[in-house]
């Protein structure tokens, strides 16, 4: 038996749903050596085995690469984020006589070259993240209504978060109807609104990636003073780093609109925000891009995934499937 061909088989929903029918136990249900000896496996000529895995793993090692440049993207954009309004060091180098390293003359003539004697770069300001932000509560409709939920408006809970570098939230376990919408406090944000969970995991950091509804234990977090997507999610990444660190490395238990009024959040001239939104925005969208796609490549791999394991689907049509959106 080829491993590969071995792994996928013990990852595919069919054998996941007979697994969980076949344990025992109501609190903790668990396996036992007679439940894996009653695993029933189709067992094709071992070549065939290797060629199922290997297109399933053609599919799975796409992904893989592009969660990887989703990644160094988001890597990128948050060293930029540092770079300009955390550290100043293209104020720094201006201060200096010495031109910002790897950045675009005309951008570079949009940063002051001194700073004021309150340490920002000159002509810059400070103020608190709720002054500078519209915070947007979520809301649940009423989980014993089965007509308020299975809908196909996206609900956001934390439990959807995406994994670190990814960004955007793409899918969520669960979807509410218009009538569930209707029916709780819940407001719709759209595309490009971050999202943080204040209570449970706190501080988990998503990008919406189309308009969708979030539970009350997160806030939706928009400029005030303009759609700046970019640097809203760079600064409320930055913020959670803030409490971090106020927390001295413990985990800090909730988020609420007192703790937002009391964090500090450097306000930069105009220009520098439309340069950075550019900049940075271009990065967000192949983020963007790189996640869609990784959606399209796991549903097909698990659809193709049954038919392949029971013969309904022949490996030269499958590979047919897989070259068409590889």
């Amino acid at each position: 038996m080829d491993p590969d061909y071995f792994a996928w088989f013990l990852l595919s929903s069919e054998t996941v749903e007979w697994i969980r029918e076949q344990a025992i136990g109501a609190t903790m249900p668990n396996l036992n050596a007679g439940i894996i000896k009653r695993i029933s496996l189709p067992l094709p000529p071992l070549p065939e085995q290797r060629e199922i895995a290997g297109v399933l793993g053609a599919l799975d090692d796409k992904i893989e690469a592009n969660r990887k440049a989703a990644a160094c993207l988001e890597e990128m954009a948050r060293a930029l984020y540092r770079s300009w309004f955390v550290t100043f060091d293209p104020v720094h180098a201006k201060s200096q006589n010495r031109p910002p390293a790897h950045m675009d003359p005309t951008i570079a003539a949009l940063f002051p070259d001194r700073f004021s004697e309150n340490g920002l770069p000159e002509g810059w300001a400070i103020d608190s993240f709720s002054n500078l932000f519209d915070l947007i509560s979520g809301g649940t409709p009423k989980t014993s209504v089965q007509e308020f939920w299975g809908g196909s408006i996206p609900w956001y809970s934390v439990v959807d978060a995406p994994s670190d570098g990814q960004v955007f939230v793409h899918k969520t376990e669960k979807a509410i109807t218009k009538r569930g919408f209707e029916k709780c406090s819940a407001k719709k944000v759209p595309k490009g609104t971050t999202i943080i969970s204040a209570r449970g995991t706190v501080g988990k950091l998503a990008v919406a990636s189309e308009e969708m509804v979030f539970n009350q234990s997160c806030y939706g977090l928009r400029g005030k003073h303009g759609d700046f997507p970019a640097f809203v999610y760079f600064s409320s990444m930055r913020a959670v780093e803030q409490l971090q660190s106020m927390a001295h490395g413990s985990v800090f238990s909730t988020i609420t609109r007192k703790t937002f009024d009391g964090l500090d959040l450097v306000q930069p001239k105009r220009q520098v925000l439309d340069a950075f939104e550019l900049e940075v925005g271009a990065f967000l969208e192949k983020i963007l891009i790189h996640g869609r796609e990784n959606q399209t490549l796991a549903t097909l791999r698990d659809t193709l995934l049954p038919r392949l394991m029971t013969g309904t689907l022949r490996v030269k049509a499958a590979e047919a499937e897989v070259e068409a959106v590889l």
